[in-house]
């Protein structure tokens, strides 16, 4: 299994917005289903650090992941930048 975790550092304004969109029925999961190989998404939201979140970002294999990536990485591309401002920091933890 390729698991993708990342960490986000997130202003109490954008806290809904990132829950919207990094959430397991989020624009991330949506664009992720495009692949054969996604298993699903999840969002964590720290109780200790108001404002950090997790996301975990499941596919069945390295090879399904690099699939999607060569088939969607304009729209991936895309949808990273709309994203960037609801964050004041991210960090890739596990790819």
């Amino acid at each position: 299994m390729k698991v993708r975790v990342w960490e986000y550092d997130v202003p109490e304004s954008a806290r809904p917005d990132v829950e919207r969109v990094y959430g397991a029925q989020g624009d991330w999961a949506r664009l992720f289903a495009g692949s054969p190989g996604f298993l699903g998404t999840e969002l964590f939201a720290s109780t200790s650090e108001p404002g950090r979140y997790l996301t975990v970002d499941r596919f069945t294999d390295e090879a399904a992941w690099r699939a999607f990536l060569a088939e969607h990485r304009e729209a991936y591309d895309a949808l990273d930048a709309e994203c960037e401002s609801m964050t004041t920091g991210e960090r890739e933890l596990a790819d």
